[in-house]
């Protein structure tokens, strides 16, 4: 088969590898990339521009940023391309029938989750939230339903105990960026049928909040530590002092306590290594925090000027 013309669709930081995968292998056509418009954001809220616009535009692609993709004005201009195969990667918004009719082999998605598990707009925060060992990339076709599609591939990924959403994103991006030429290879042999999904197997991720950042001190340790180790940097992890002062949680460790029935949220003791606070289980040692209107700072470091004594309790 002759190249593949190709239209991206996406905003976040997974679709980047992908458009350099795509021009970097010159087996195929890149048309077009289609993103999100420009949002407020940083000081002054000015208008900024997403990172796959800026890469984009840097290598000399055309770019439009639709804030309704399925549009009938947009669906026309793409359908105007002839596109053999549209691809979507965390583009965030909902593709409409009339869209997904357009390339000639099918629209089809790069998620971050071995599906059907993680379906959902934020699969790699809830692999590390829910503490689990391994993650990877599917790569399956748009249907009206939500990751509900034939998968086309997919590839597993270890988590590392230290992973966070930064370290984690970034490894399933490359990832997916192999694994998506593996099927653009397909396609291009004429391999294009998927495998359904199984239904019962299905588990959501859903769209985070930013509550999903207030630290529940009755949660075990180790769940406190791997919400944050996959909310960060948003919602993050925040509690609140004694006197109603909010505190973000930068880095933890979990301690074994069995020094008493402390209610969770209690701080059990202050030494240099930051405040060791009760749990459901075990306990916290908050290393690296960040009070209010302050920079990050080491736990030992906050407790030089904040008097958080042991009997304290955060979170009320």
């Amino acid at each position: 088969m002759e190249k593949l013309r190709i239209i991206l669709l996406g905003a976040g930081t997974l679709a980047c590898p992908l458009l350099d995968s795509i021009l970097a292998a010159g087996r195929d056509e890149l048309l077009a990339v289609v993103t999100q418009p420009d949002r407020a954001g940083g000081r002054g809220l000015q208008c900024q521009a997403c990172a796959l616009k800026t890469v984009a535009l840097a290598r000399g692609l055309p770019v439009l940023t639709p804030a309704d993709a399925s549009a009938p004005d947009t669906v026309a201009m793409l359908a105007a391309w002839q596109p053999d195969v549209l691809i979507v990667a965390s583009f965030g918004q909902f593709l409409k029938k009339n869209l997904l009719a357009v390339p000639r082999l099918g629209t089809i998605n790069v998620h971050p989750s071995l599906l059907p598990k993680y379906r959902g707009a934020s699969p790699i925060q809830w692999a590390l939230a829910n503490g689990d060992e391994q993650t990877g990339v599917s790569v399956l076709y748009v249907t009206p339903r939500m990751d509900a599609g034939d998968v086309l591939a997919q590839a597993p990924h270890p988590i590392a105990p230290e992973d966070t959403f930064c370290t984690l994103e970034p490894k399933l991006a490359a990832l997916g960026a192999q694994l998506l030429q593996e099927v653009l290879d397909g396609f291009r042999a004429g391999r294009t049928q998927g495998v359904p999904q199984d239904e019962a197997q299905v588990t959501l991720a859903r769209k985070l909040t930013k509550d999903d950042g207030r630290v529940d001190w009755s949660l075990p340790a180790a769940t406190i530590r791997n919400r944050l180790r996959g909310f960060m940097p948003w919602p993050g992890a925040f509690t609140v002092l004694p006197g109603g002062l909010l505190l973000k949680l930068h880095g933890v460790q979990v301690e074994p306590w069995a020094g008493g029935t402390a209610s969770p949220g209690t701080v059990l003791a202050v030494d240099g290594a930051g405040p060791l606070v009760a749990t459901g289980r075990d306990a916290l040692r908050l290393t690296h925090v960040q009070p209010a209107g302050k920079k990050a700072m080491a736990g030992a470091a906050f407790l030089r000027g904040h008097a958080l004594p042991p009997g304290s309790r955060l979170g009320q």
